[in-house]
């Protein structure tokens, strides 16, 4: 997948500032792709260069003018073609896996240090993605929208956000209880 999928993804629905596009990537989009602001104005230019979103300048009185970027139906073509694709495996990559991995030679506190942080950065984004639900669903529990609200895609998205979280804080937890525990074990014997 390239970022320009994620965008144009990121796009449907509704028309975004470069700024709007942005926070939607750190609120919603950021479960599955990551990328800096400025990648994302970038890649902003380079889709409507190639047609496949479509900008519109919004003049402002009290602020500097802003565009707006909607998808267009050769933007829409191209998500068709990118969803018809044979979707890759995922794999985990993760700096911290490698220091677990070493857990036997290093600094058991250093490490149980950095899970810890881990953990409750884990934690406080799986707030805002409770908080994120909640919004997108409005009034409704959660069977009744996902049969009948919308847009799902999103939602559905941020749940896969949620469960891979609420995954990583639990590994996260139990790996620090396991290196205390043969901490304390070895430093008895």
């Amino acid at each position: 997948m390239a970022l320009r999928h994620a965008v144009l993804a990121a796009l449907l629905g509704e028309e975004l500032s470069g700024y709007q596009l942005a926070k939607a990537f750190d609120l919603g989009v950021a479960n599955f792709w990551h990328a800096q602001p400025q990648q994302l104005y970038a890649e902003l230019t380079r889709l409507e260069a190639e047609g496949l979103v479509t900008g519109r300048e919004v003049v402002q009185d009290t602020r500097p003018n802003k565009r707006l970027f909607t998808v267009t139906a050769d933007g829409l073509a191209e998500l068709d073609r990118f969803t018809a694709a044979t979707a890759k495996p995922t794999f985990i990559r993760d700096d911290l896996l490698v220091k677990v991995q070493a857990a036997d030679h290093v600094d058991t506190d250093t490490l149980v240090a950095q899970l810890t942080e881990r953990a409750a950065f884990t934690r406080t984004k799986i707030e805002l993605l409770e908080k994120l639900l909640r919004h997108m669903r409005g009034d409704r529990d959660e069977a009744d929208f996902l049969r009948h609200g919308g847009p799902v895609g999103p939602y559905l998205t941020c749940l896969r956000g949620l469960a891979f979280e609420q995954g990583n804080r639990d590994w996260y937890e139990r790996t620090v209880t396991v290196l205390r525990e043969r901490q304390q074990t070895h430093d008895r014997h």
